[in-house]
């Protein structure tokens, strides 16, 4: 199914490592390296190859270990100059990983609710036809190995739940993910998908790209 966006159009990724994926940064980077190697590279191949006369610009400013104030931080030149057509965001667990792990000067989930909210905000305020996309942040159990525990599970789950709240407030469009890498697990094991509790394998990309596609096919939300 193609994508419900305008011919031309420019779709901005931000996020962390999960959008990040190993992006080249350089001002000269090979097209296909500068978007990384996880679901915002599979979502321009896929897209391009279904619709090659729209021509989407798409651009990967995902940034690895960055939580919501991270964002903010860099958010003026990095998204608000970029001026993008869609904006799809996906963060929160590095938010929920580092309260878990008791980092100094983290936020819990109202100090993330608070910071979303406000970036979502000051986004509106610039660009207000902006369409904006929020993808729910996610976790599984992986094994012995894993990062993943009952205690950030929870945390996720608060994020997910302020994620959407946000989402409806905003008049933003939700891709839900737990679900996906959910139902995924009860056909794979779970680190089939996700080799650490909360990065994606090559597979777990796979299922992120096309929970987006589906979710942006089906077109924005009605205002």
């Amino acid at each position: 199914m193609p994508l419900h966006v305008p011919a031309g159009s420019h779709i901005l990724f931000q996020g962390d490592s999960i959008t990040d994926s190993g992006r080249d940064r350089h001002p000269y980077a090979d097209v296909n390296a500068a978007l990384g190697h996880g679901y915002v590279y599979l979502v321009a191949a896929r897209a391009a190859a279904r619709a090659p006369g729209h021509r989407w610009r798409i651009t990967n400013r995902g940034v690895s270990g960055d939580k919501v104030p991270e964002l903010a931080a860099r958010w003026q030149a990095d998204t608000l100059e970029l001026a993008p057509d869609v904006l799809s965001v996906l963060v929160g667990v590095n938010d929920a990983w580092r309260v878990v792990d008791g980092d100094s000067g983290d936020i819990d989930a109202d100090g993330f609710r608070g910071a979303y909210d406000a970036l979502l905000a000051r986004t509106r305020q610039t660009l207000p036809e902006l369409r904006i996309v929020l993808c729910e942040p996610f976790c599984l159990p992986s094994g012995p190995g894993s990062d993943f525990d009952e205690a950030l599970a929870a945390q996720v789950l608060l994020r997910q739940q302020i994620v959407a709240e946000l989402a409806t407030a905003h008049r933003a469009e939700l891709v839900r993910l737990q679900t996906v890498f959910d139902e995924a697990a009860r056909r794979a094991p779970a680190a089939h998908w996700i080799h650490d509790g909360v990065h994606p394998t090559a597979a777990g990309h796979q299922l992120l790209a096309d929970a987006w596609i589906s979710a942006v096919a089906a077109g924005p939300p009605e205002r």
